[in-house]
């Protein structure tokens, strides 16, 4: 990775935890999923308001370092509108990026902002806060009851 494409994933990453995107209740959520990082203390609550199969609109509330913000930040930005299938393969891809070896993992181009988290495999400890939020939405859609952890 170029230090030029690694200096704008780091800005994507501090611009999408000072300023994180739907971060809110929302109101019309007919699915709650929460998640918990007992090893960072990253705490999740995912309002989901789905349509059929569909996200129609998504939410989140929560404290917990910026990787852990940030990377729920960019994830209702990415499934907002998805069915379940597409935020399922999304996960799927986001999942495999950060489980690789980030010189091996070549195939970022189609997750746009999302491939801000390439560099995150690194560091194993950070992969936890990465993957959290994408658990609880998988928990979420499948209408979980009990609390997402990462241990």
């Amino acid at each position: 990775m170029t230090s030029e494409l690694r200096d704008l994933y780091h800005e994507v990453i501090l611009e999408h935890s000072k300023k994180p995107r739907n971060f809110r209740v929302l109101e019309q959520a007919n699915r709650v999923a929460e998640g918990f990082n007992p090893l960072c203390g990253d705490r999740l609550t995912l309002y989901l308001n789905l349509e059929g199969e569909r996200i129609q609109d998504i939410g989140f509330q929560g404290s917990g370092c910026a990787i852990f913000k940030s990377s729920a930040s960019l994830m209702t930005e990415a499934v907002k509108g998805k069915s379940h299938a597409e935020a399922q393969a999304l996960f799927e891809a986001v999942h495999k990026m950060l489980a690789c070896d980030p010189h091996q993992f070549s195939n970022v181009a189609g997750l746009g902002k999302l491939a801000a988290f390439s560099g995150v495999s690194e560091f194993p400890v950070r992969v936890k806060c990465a993957t959290l939020a994408w658990h609880t939405l998988r928990a979420g859609l499948r209408s979980a009851k009990e609390m997402v952890s990462t241990e």
